[in-house]
């Protein structure tokens, strides 16, 4: 496989000889912003199509998978290229399919997302910009490594800290965990998310409070595994499955990252200064977690995940019995939320609304988000992470 990468504004003007009648469509567009540095393609388009070109004379067959595929066309000099669909605003991964092998762009930046390492694409989202990098007091990401004695391994962390955190040396901050989904590891809030952009600009519009954020990898498995279901574990009811074994994820959390995150920053160390919340599997995750350890949470959230009800379980049965007593909950617990897109899955939606269903008519209170025109993407779950920063600890 042979690919050129076209850089340059003479490169520019050579290739759109090549679109012939495309040409006003490609002077219209522009390169996406998660391009390789000076790489002209993938282009976007003001009606958000995409014109995908790369360079492979000795390929046979080519497309680009965006969850449709598109065939590509290929011009005499061996360049291939192809104008999608409009495609909706926000962060997707997409292929490069060549000969029926998936392969990541070379003109574009990589994401570990769908459990490999792939192209992501970013499409503006028109009038908004909470996600957007302005001219604000700006926190950083900080790259942890901290020894599991649970799960016999290193593990990595990320921390994002606010803007003056390495000079208000005698200020403490509340701490929000937040989980990336299935398929995802712990880069996704950072990269494909924008946590820093969001937190950034909720702090500087007086929006929400100066927090600390750990974002964590959301598998574990213990080097001493029990068996599954078994009935006299207090956290028993996960597959023993390394992806989902919440079980050994929430020993992680309560034993080993929080007294450590505690040790090395300058958090609040109590329950109504700490959060958890994620996305998909990392929803699901945080209200297994949180709702075991009501001594150490008091803010519950969930994007495109929540929690889950179990055939035959009544619902004050669930979560060894946490909402027995729905009015002590929602004494005790300062807000639960939950979110979805509008365009998920009949299944996941369901999932969802369904347990939404189950904590109203039991009386619990809660906050829901239906993201309009959104599925199980980005968009959704950075929509979500914006409106619950701003409920936290006040």
């Amino acid at each position: 496989m042979k690919y050129i990468i076209f850089t340059g504004i003479f490169a520019l003007l050579f290739i759109a000889e090549g679109f012939g009648q495309n040409t006003d469509l490609l002077n219209d567009s522009k390169p996406a912003s998660t391009n390789i540095q000076s790489a002209q393609f993938p282009r976007i388009t003001p009606d958000s199509k995409l014109i995908f070109r790369i360079k492979a004379p000795d390929a046979q067959k080519m497309q680009i998978d965006l969850g449709k595929k598109y065939d590509m066309n290929r011009e005499n000099d061996g360049t291939w290229t192809v104008t999608t669909n409009p495609i909706v605003a926000g962060f997707h991964y997409y292929s490069v399919v060549v000969d029926g092998v998936s392969v990541c762009d070379p003109n574009s930046q990589t994401f570990y997302g769908m459990s490999r390492m792939a192209s992501g694409i970013e499409i503006p989202e028109k009038g908004v910009d909470y996600y957007s990098q302005k001219n604000v007091p700006h926190g950083q990401i900080r790259q942890i490594r901290y020894y599991s004695n649970i799960t016999k391994e290193w593990r990595r962390v990320f921390v994002y800290t606010p803007a003056g955190y390495d000079v208000n040396y005698a200020t403490k901050y509340p701490v929000l965990y937040l989980q990336h989904g299935a398929g995802e590891d712990e880069t996704g809030w950072a990269n494909q998310g924008k946590v820093d952009m969001i937190i950034d600009n909720l702090i500087a519009e007086g929006k929400a409070k100066p927090m600390i954020v750990v974002m964590d990898r959301g598998t574990a498995i213990s080097s001493n595994p029990v068996p599954a279901f078994a009935g006299t574990s207090p956290l028993a009811g996960q597959p023993r499955l390394r992806m989902f074994d919440f079980g050994t994820l929430n020993d992680v959390f309560v034993n080993e990252l929080i007294p450590f995150i505690d040790k090395e920053f300058r958090t609040i160390p109590n329950r109504d200064n700490r959060a958890m919340t994620g996305l998909s599997m990392g929803g699901f995750q945080s209200f297994y977690i949180t709702l075991n350890n009501l001594d150490k949470f008091a803010w519950i959230g969930g994007f495109s995940g929540s929690g889950q009800m179990q055939q035959g379980t009544e619902f004050s049965k669930l979560y060894n019995g946490v909402w027995s007593d729905i009015s002590a909950f929602n004494k005790k617990v300062k807000l639960v939320y939950i979110s979805t897109g509008s365009e998920e899955s009949a299944s996941m939606h369901k999932t969802v609304t369904d347990f939404r269903d189950a904590m109203k008519q039991a009386g619990v209170k809660y906050v829901f988000y239906e993201s309009p025109g959104t599925s199980h993407e980005w968009l959704t779950w950075r929509r979500s992470l914006n409106q619950f920063a701003q409920l936290l600890f006040k």
